[in-house]
């Protein structure tokens, strides 16, 4: 298959947004699609590089070759090049890595190099995402959506999936199963408002605290304990506690949901980056839980702590209610292993639902957790998916904060400034910078800012302007954090614009001081 075949795929579902005719689109396509060129095609089409990071940044792409007349470039070939590109390191990679970008787009026609600028830079934006493919790769295939979604849920990628139904067709959906070392993509929230909302979509619940920990899930067979996290890569490795934690566990096969977190001698949770070191670079964010056992390696001993259970023994629990799911972890693990919980069965009584407001309460002021995920007693686990059966409630933070620069965009934000540095006000009246974020800007948003930042640059620079400290941004964010990166040693988690406050002036900012307190 050529490349030109999955730009113009791309070019038709960027240009409708329904969802039939995208479907239609990507069934067209994988009908035509071989089996070894079906991982390939699926990953481009989900705006992912099969080698996730080839090392080729804006400024790699910036200047290009004229593109080529005719469509010569294979799918497969790129994927090679792809992957050589990825091979590149050490002294003269740079040089050698921007030759093989240009020899690339020189095979490129002018639509295809278009699409190669997107998946290169990570700013695709086709709206085929791994659930629209599914229907697509169901309907080329004549399978059930529903079984397809399943089996790509227990099997974690879509792309090896996709090249198993090209070649068997609809009967290699027998062959995936939960399986003991094969790990499954974990189950997601939604959002809610507050705790009455959420009740009031869930119906019977648990609410469970929610931490800020590194999520992970754990398979054990015998003795062999693997851990990974919920990109499904393995840290085992890196995380002794939790072997020895689940090998003390009463059953020899069972598959956990669980997260690990590092607490202090009080019992409560240290900042997130203190357990993302003691794992190590490649840790991850997510989860719910309550501290668990502690090992005993490393500089900083982590705790684990379990929320699910999806698989014991021969039995497969992916099925079965959440209360049920509960009730065998109970079984199998210790208090001080599981999630602290409480069970509202009416949500209709006021006084249950008076006892889950101040169960939250208690989770974020006094335990420090990050707020609670509520999740329904009769829903199923499904893996992969942010469902509407576990929703999340956690205090929004919102901070007033001064634009003190902003960087050029790229991808489709090109010729935009779109990554803003955000400053807080110090005592002298000065501002200190907390940190950048580029999220939450529409595109209105984006021209709007730009124009206004233009009017307050006093410096251009080649990545982008400094601005005279005046205008206003109110800011969401997850929590503050230390950070030596900084000039006052504090910056934001998933910060994001909300909008902007032209009736407020720079001296009703938010200080540093107040940004400082909420790291205690």
């Amino acid at each position: 298959m050529l490349v030109a075949e999955v730009a113009g795929a791309s070019a038709r579902l960027a240009g409708t947004a329904a969802r039939s005719e995208k479907v239609r689109v990507l069934a067209e396509l994988f009908g035509r699609v071989s089996a070894e060129e079906a991982p390939v095609v699926v990953a481009y089409l989900a705006g992912r590089l099969p080698q996730r990071k080839v090392g080729v940044g804006w400024q790699t792409l910036r200047e290009r070759p004229a593109p080529a007349a005719g469509a010569t470039l294979g799918v497969l070939e790129l994927d090679r090049r792809l992957s050589a590109l990825a091979a590149l390191a050490g002294p003269g990679s740079q040089r050698e890595r921007k030759r093989q970008v240009d020899e690339l787009m020189a095979l490129a026609t002018e639509q295809e190099q278009h699409f190669l600028l997107g998946l290169l830079s990570g700013e695709l934006r086709q709206g085929a995402l791994d659930a629209v493919a599914v229907e697509g790769l169901a309907a080329a295939v004549g399978a059930p959506a529903d079984a397809v979604r399943r089996a790509l849920m227990l099997s974690g990628e879509l792309g090896p999936l996709a090249g198993q139904l090209i070649t068997h067709g609809p009967a290699a959906l027998d062959a995936f199963r939960l399986t003991v070392g094969r790990p499954v993509q974990p189950m997601l929230a939604q959002s809610a408002k507050d705790v009455d909302e959420a009740l009031d979509r869930l119906g019977p619940c648990a609410v469970e605290e929610k931490l800020d920990g590194i999520r992970i899930q754990v398979h054990r067979d015998g003795d062999e304990v693997r851990v990974y996290t919920r990109t499904l890569a393995e840290i085992t490795d890196r995380l002794p506690e939790v072997v020895a934690r689940v090998r003390e566990l009463p059953q020899r096969r069972l598959v956990l949901d669980g997260e690990v977190l590092a607490l202090d001698e009080r019992g409560l949770p240290r900042p997130f980056q203190q357990t993302s070191g003691r794992v190590g670079s490649h840790g991850e964010t997510g989860g719910t839980g309550r501290p668990g056992g502690t090992g005993g390696t490393g500089e900083l001993p982590l705790s684990a702590v379990f929320f699910d259970l999806l698989l014991t023994g021969d039995r497969d629990l992916l099925d079965a209610p959440a209360a049920d799911r509960h009730a065998e972890l109970a079984a199998l693990a210790p208090e001080s292993a599981r999630v602290r919980q409480l069970r509202v069965d009416d949500p209709s009584d006021p006084e249950q639902r008076r006892l889950a407001r101040e169960f939250t309460r208690a989770a974020t002021a006094e335990h420090r957790h990050e707020g609670v995920v509520m999740k329904s007693l009769d829903a199923p686990y499904s893996a992969g998916r942010r469902g509407s059966s576990w929703l999340k409630v956690k205090p929004v933070h919102t901070l007033d904060l001064v634009v003190l620069a902003a960087e050029w965009g790229h991808g489709r934000r090109t010729g935009r400034l779109s990554n803003l540095h955000l400053g807080a006000r110090r005592p002298d009246g000065t501002f200190a910078m907390l940190g950048k974020t580029f999220k939450g800007l529409t595109d209105s948003l984006l021209e709007w800012q730009t124009a206004r930042l233009r009017e307050l640059a006093v410096r251009e620079e080649r990545w982008g302007v400094v601005v005279r400290p005046e205008l206003v941004v109110e800011i969401a964010f997850d929590g503050a954090q230390r950070s030596s990166r900084y000039p006052d040693g504090v910056t934001l988690r998933f910060a994001r614009v909300l909008r902007y406050r032209e009736d407020k002036g720079a001296a009703e900012a938010d200080t540093v001081e107040s940004v400082a307190a909420l790291l205690r």
